[in-house]
Order: C-alpha cells, then structure tokens, then sequence
C-alpha cells in the first residue's frame, strides 16, 4: 500500500477512520515508507539532527555524530545515548495515593494503591507526557526496549546506519 504525504499526515496526526489505519497497519512496510514518515517527522520538529529511528510520542533517536545516537523529545531536549534508559532522565510523578488515582480514575475504577502505582514521565524541556507505566510499588524504572539500530539498517532497509 502505498501512502501520499497527506494520507501519512493524517496518519500522524489521528484523523484517519479505524478501518484505514487497520488496513496501514497490516500492509507491507516497504524503506519508501519508512523514509517517507521520518522525513513527515523531520519537517515537524524545529532543529536538525536526523532522526534515526521514531522511539514513541514526542520521542525519536536521533544522529548526534556518526555512531552516537540519542534520545530526542520533538521539543529538543536530548536525554541520552539510545542504549540508555531516557526515564531515568525524565520528570516522574508517582500516582500511588487513592486520592492522587481519583484525579484521574472515577471512584471503584482505578488499582488499589497499595498494589499499583501510575508513574508518569515528562520531558523536563517541554512537560509533554511521555509515557505512563501501572507497576506495582517499588518496581525498578526498566527500559523498555533496545532497538539495534545497525539490524535495523541494514538487514531490514539495506542500507548503512546514518
């Protein structure tokens, strides 16, 4: 399936009906495409270093310098080198009291506190929510995932890492 610019900008931005993301979702993802949303994403984000690999909302890994690459909040603030856990440089509140549940979650509706604590973690450049984890009190802040970027490259697009 192949996406003009606008169908890929609505695709970004959330404007497109469930059944067509569906049907992009499950149709071959070919490097044209791949190129075509980094390079959507790149002209959104107000400074220059290529992104490498869209990590999640505002999050991408971007190229500092041939071989290093870090994580990069849409407003420009870097955290880390990718291989790194960019959480344990964002701003975390902890959600682990009833009350501070019930500012979010109508009574009857949330995890018991003293099971389940919500954190959530801000970019400290623009306090855009990052990402919110349900753990239970006192689970280690973990790293999601490594990507292997050069696998990536070249295995998957056939071609060298930026």
């Amino acid at each position: 399936m192949k996406l003009d610019a606008q169908t890929l900008a609505n695709l970004v931005e959330e404007k497109l009906p469930r059944g067509e993301v569906r049907a992009i979702q499950s149709a071959f993802k070919d490097p044209v495409r791949f190129d075509a949303y980094v390079e959507l994403l790149q002209s959104r984000v107000p400074w220059e270093d290529p992104i490498v690999l869209p990590f999640g909302e505002h999050l991408f890994i971007v190229a500092k310098r041939p071989g290093e690459y870090v994580v990069k909040c849409d407003c420009g603030h870097e955290f880390c080198p990718h291989t790194d856990n960019w959480k344990l440089e964002a701003l975390i509140h902890v959600r682990d009291t009833e009350e501070e549940l019930r500012e979010i979650y109508p009574e009857m509706m949330s995890g018991d506190a003293a099971w389940n604590a919500l954190r959530e973690y801000f970019c400290p450049g623009c306090k855009t929510l990052l990402e919110v984890e349900a753990v239970p009190p006192g689970y280690p802040v973990i790293h999601d995932f490594v990507p292997d970027l050069e696998a990536f490259y070249h295995d998957w697009l056939g071609r060298e890492l930026p």
